[in-house]
């Protein structure tokens, strides 16, 4: 299974559009790179692509990924559809950006097929551009694919949505051809129970990195109430991920972050906190970054 990280940073990407914090001015210096939004590719047999969301920045990430040039006919692309976690914004509006494809697949919990269909009508958008299909997380080809519930949380546009089920899920993507696994969980509101058991024997996790601490974002004028709300576990703290990690130390999984917000010091390759996660053995990847399960 190849693997490329299209994007690594949180929704808004890094810097931020409207953002005059201290790191998003140091964001593409040598020490701070810049990041896009959240997103993978993943292939199989390195032919077939998929990505898993679909981020806002998913023209510039499909440009700077060699694997996934068009060709070799004129419209041509080994782009072959989409993996979705949730239904939000950052991870599915970029489903309306390949609406110039003949038409893709498109596999999410029911939930977020439900919100795609009534909330955000994305898939009345697309479906008059070619012939696209939408199923479940069951039905993905070629790879085994199992799915973890980690969060009930409703995006903004559809938080009175009846639908009850999955409305954020961690993949466990394996590859029966040569044993590896990977496991995707760009959003944890917790560490959520049977986590554990999810990634055990994973060849490598990619970990929800969003916050660093608990009070982020209080230098910005919001609560720590507003963060918790926004579905995402800190990384350090008795609470944080690191300790969950260290719980796992021997066990021969790379873990490493993904989904940084601009106010994360892990942007920063200075910063004692990064240097405190790749200490414990924690990689924090930049933009496309590959690996080979």
């Amino acid at each position: 299974m190849k693997v490329r990280l299209l994007g690594t940073a949180a929704g808004g990407g890094f810097p931020q559009w409207n953002c005059a914090c201290a790191l998003c001015g140091l964001a593409g210096t040598p020490s701070v790179p810049a990041r896009t939004q959240d997103c993978l590719a993943i292939s199989p047999q390195g032919k077939d692509w998929y990505l898993v969301n679909a981020s806002p920045d998913i023209r510039a990430q499909v440009l700077a990924a060699p694997p996934l040039t068009p060709g070799p006919g004129p419209r041509d692309t080994p782009l072959r559809g989409a993996l979705l976690t949730d239904a939000e914004l950052d991870h599915t509006l970029g489903l309306m950006q390949l609406r110039e494809s003949r038409g893709l697949s498109v596999w999410a919990p029911p939930a977020v097929l439900d919100a795609l269909r009534t909330r955000l009508p994305v898939r009345d958008i697309v479906a008059g551009y070619g012939s696209w299909q939408w199923a479940p997380p069951d039905e993905f080809p070629d790879l085994a694919v199992s799915v973890l519930a980690v969060s009930d949380k409703r995006p903004k546009y559809a938080r009175d949505s009846t639908v009850d089920g999955s409305w954020v899920v961690a993949y466990r993507l394996h590859d029966p051809a040569t044993g590896g696994v990977l496991v995707y969980a760009p959003c944890l509101a917790t560490w959520p129970a049977g986590f554990d058991e999810f990634v055990g024997g994973a060849s490598c996790v990619l970990l929800d990195g969003t916050f660093y601490s608990a009070e982020e974002m209080t230098g910005t004028g919001t609560s720590t109430s507003a963060q918790r709300a926004m579905g995402h576990v800190p990384v350090a703290g008795p609470a944080g991920s690191l300790a969950r990690i260290r719980a796992h130390a021997g066990s021969g999984t790379r873990w490493l972050y993904t989904h940084l917000n601009n106010t994360n010091p892990l942007l920063d390759r200075r910063s004692p906190q990064f240097r405190a996660v790749t200490s414990a053995g924690v990689e924090v990847p930049e933009d496309g970054a590959t690996l080979d399960l």
